[in-house]
């Protein structure tokens, strides 16, 4: 019982661990600039954004593009400029990190 509860703590806290680094990313890429986990900025929440994919299996590819090329239109009228300070990498990251949000 003990190692069963151990292990779960630890899963949990790499999970978490795994969370925070996520949000460290978009913080050191500038990402929250614009964006929140939970409220509009300029742009969408990434709740939303994890609602508003769900399900849909191309969404990580769109929107790595969005993030690596930027774009407009999905949200309204305010455009999203390319973020080239991010490597194709980090973005899969990120947004990886926005879709698993709930």
């Amino acid at each position: 019982m003990k190692y069963s509860l151990l292990v779960g703590a630890t899963v949990a806290m790499l999970a978490s661990g795994s969370a925070m680094a996520n949000i460290e990313l978009a913080k050191a890429k500038n990402c929250m600039a614009c964006h929140s986990v939970d409220a509009k900025i300029v742009g969408p929440a990434y709740k939303d954004v994890a609602k508003k994919y769900a399900g849909d299996k191309t969404a990580e590819a769109k929107l790595v593009q969005k993030v690596l090329k930027g774009g407009s239109g999905a949200w309204g009228t305010m455009a999203m400029p390319a973020n080239t300070q991010v490597s194709d990498a980090e973005a899969h990251t990120l947004v990886k990190w926005v879709l698993s949000l709930k």
